[in-house]
Order: C-alpha cells, then structure tokens, then sequence
C-alpha cells in the first residue's frame, strides 16, 4: 500500500473513533508555529524566503488536513557534495571487492556493455578467483575505472550501447551490477567504510584508484539537511531517489535521519539472499530487462510506483497534480522529469547542466529556483544554454531543442546564478 493510501486508512480510522470532546489534532498541535529554515548562509536571493514560505502553507495545510504533502531530493550532488556511487565503486578496487565475471564473459554484467569493452575488460582482468585483485593490479582497476568513470575503455573505446537515453545510464547501472554475488548487508558495510572515509577526508582530497587520480572526499550540504529537517519537522514526507545503488543510498540516508524505507535506488533482483547483475522493473519494463533505473524518466516511474503505488504502465506517465510532490530538488539533467512533475518549488543546485538549466532558468510557471553549489559552486557559464539547439538529450541520444510542454522550442538562457 503506497504512504498516500496508508494516510487516508488512518485518517478514517481515528475519525470514526474520534468523540465530539476529543479533537482529532490536539490543540496546541493546530496553534504551534510552523518550523523555519535555521540556515541562511548559501541562499541565494530570495530562495530561503520562498522556502519557507512554501514549508509555511503546506505545514498549516497537513496540520489541517492530516495528510502528508510530498518532497523529493535527488542525492549525489544535491544533498552532499560529490557522488557515493563513485566513492563506493573506488572502495571497492582499492579493497579487492569486485567480483569476476560469470564464466569470465564481461557481457554478462550489462546487457549494453559493447564487445570491444568486454574484451578490454577480459584482456585486462584475470580470470577465476573469488574477487578481482584490483587492490595491487592496477591494469584491472583501470579498465573497470574507465569502462564506469568514461563510458570508455581505456584503449578509448565504447564502452555501452543500445540503450534509451531517458530511461538508464548503464555507466550508473554497471556499478549495482558489479555488486552481483555480495548480499545486501556486505554491500551496506562497503558503503559504510567508504562513507567513513570520504567525510573524514579533508575537503579537496584524492585518492589513488589504480593508476588514477580520484575525487576522496564528500561532504553534507548543511543547507539540505536544515531543509530535510525542517520539512519532516513541518509534517513533509521526505524522499530520496538516486541513481546510484540502493543499499549505498539506504546507508547515507540514514545519515540524515531518513529511513531506508524512504530512499530509492537502482534495485538489484536477488538470487539466494545474494544480489545478481539485473534489475527489478518499473512501469512497462519487467524485472530483468534491465532497461530502466532511477535516471530521468525512470525516477518519474520509480517515484510514482514506489512511493504513489501506481503499477503498470501509467507508472510512467505525469500523475494528477494532487498526488504529485510539492517540492522537489535536483542538480542534473538526471533530475528534469520529477523536478518538472513538482506541483510547488523545484529547487535546482547550478552545476551547468544543459536541459536542466534552460527549464530552470526560462522558469516558464514561476516555480523554478536556482541556487549556487553550496561547496564549491561553479564559475559563471561564460556563452548561453544551448536550449534552442542541442540542450535535449533524446532517447537515442541525439541532441535536440528543449522544448516546452506545448512543444514550442526554449530559446537559449544566459547562466544568472552564479
């Protein structure tokens, strides 16, 4: 039964044992100030104040009503700074943690990986042995770097292919599908460690991961966590929907207090308590097609099977505007279709990317806001947004106009948030 569902039951439920004497919301419930954002520094513009306002309306409307209004954040880059997905996969190589191929056929972990990518990856690995020694061999933890880091081999190769742009990012997938064989709590005590380890990092460091250089650090955004805070404080069913793996996600969400339950992910199908390389499904997509994940269109159907309970197709169409997510919050092109389904304030952390930008910044129903990083933000886009060129990227991944809903085409947007 989805959270909407679920309210409703026990709303009729303590409405029918409710008494005339008895309110249903406790007085002082119905009086009590509605909470505010306690970090001002990094808003830009009025952004906190909108914030605040929209946390104030929904806060008095659920205390009103007894429903919980709905808000999504997209993770990497938009609750913390840098992503857990590579931090997690760096881990892995550094602690001999990925395991070899079935029957040493690299095809067999992605059914986009290209033939010149599996016979890098053939080439470069050894066969056999229960993990990779990728800790001391670095020819093999280059390869799988690059194949996941890339979308290339090292030799500069393809590295995935026939896949729909809209729906999956197979360099994000190969990573879930490279956790094949571990079960879910080995892959939670991975992320762990490396989670421990890049917030204890110093901001800027770089770790070794074969022959490379790599991001080692993360850290909170404290403006996002004020805000989570203060959503669940104000009565906001808070959600996270990554594109990264969910046992990673489930350990860093319970970092800001957010239950597992409440946090999506790519979700690997399972074999004897053990995660294999394929997926389970969403809308028209059947568990181990492995087509769709949590990635542009794939969040919309993943947030409204999961958390609206819509099954089947209609999973991956635009739902009335009622069930929808007041607020949502992104930082990439990967964000634009439930930022877009967000029915109060869609909340866009600038990191120069194209379609998400001319949608943000064209703000066509008012409800956009654009904010600088909170770490590091990035430098002004020096040319405009190429919204009425290139800026879409289409299910076969070319490059197209933005368009609006009416189908009218964005013109290009200068980068005013900086």
């Amino acid at each position: 039964m989805n959270h909407r569902l679920r309210t409703s039951a026990a709303a009729v439920a303590l409405a029918l044992a409710a008494t005339p004497l008895v309110p249903a919301v406790p007085a002082q419930a119905k009086h009590r100030p509605c909470p505010t954002l306690t970090v001002s520094t990094g808003w830009y513009g009025d952004n906190k104040a909108r914030l605040d306002r929209l946390i104030a309306d929904h806060c008095a409307d659920a205390r009103r009503k007894g429903e919980k209004p709905l808000a999504v954040f997209d993770w990497d880059n938009t609750v913390i700074k840098n992503d857990v997905g590579d931090a997690t996969l760096y881990w892995l190589l550094r602690n001999d943690r990925v395991r070899p191929p079935r029957n040493d056929d690299w095809s067999t972990t992605s059914r986009h990986l290209t033939p010149a990518a599996a016979t890098a990856l053939r080439a470069a690995c050894p066969a056999g042995g229960r993990t990779l020694p990728t800790a001391t061999d670095t020819r093999c933890a280059d390869e799988i770097r690059s194949v996941y880091s890339d979308g290339a081999t090292t030799g500069g190769a393809a590295a995935f292919a026939g896949f729909d742009h809209r729906r999956t990012e197979p360099q994000y997938a190969w990573l879930a599908q490279l956790l094949r064989g571990w079960t879910t709590r080995e892959v939670e005590s991975f992320a762990a460690a490396a989670r421990a380890e890049n917030l204890a990092a110093p901001q800027g460091a770089t770790q070794r991961v074969g022959t490379a250089r790599v991001t080692g650090w993360i850290r909170h955004y404290d403006q996002q966590r004020d805000l989570i805070h203060t959503l669940r404080r104000a009565g906001f069913d808070v959600w996270i929907v990554s594109a990264s793996p969910e046992p990673v996600v489930d350990v860093w969400a319970r970092g800001i207090g957010i239950d597992p339950a409440h946090a999506i992910g790519i979700r690997n199908t399972t074999e004897r308590g053990r995660l294999t390389s394929h997926f389970k499904g969403c809308g028209t997509v059947r568990d181990g097609e492995d087509t769709m994940i949590t990635y542009i269109d794939g969040k919309r159907c993943w947030i409204n099977q999961e958390i609206l309970g819509v099954r089947g197709p209609a999973a991956e169409r635009v739902q009335p505007a009622s069930r929808r997510q007041v607020l949502a919050a992104g930082d990439s092109d990967t964000d634009v279709s439930f930022l877009r389904d967000a029915t109060g304030l869609r909340l866009v952390l600038n990191r120069n990317k194209d379609e998400l930008m001319c949608r943000a910044y064209e703000n066509g129903d008012g409800r956009w806001l654009v904010n600088p990083l909170f770490i590091e933000p990035k430098a002004r886009k020096t040319t405009p947004y190429p919204c009425a060129t290139t800026g879409y990227t289409a299910d076969d991944g070319t490059a197209r106009p933005v368009r609006r809903a009416d189908g009218s085409v964005i013109p290009d947007q200068d980068d005013t948030v900086y």
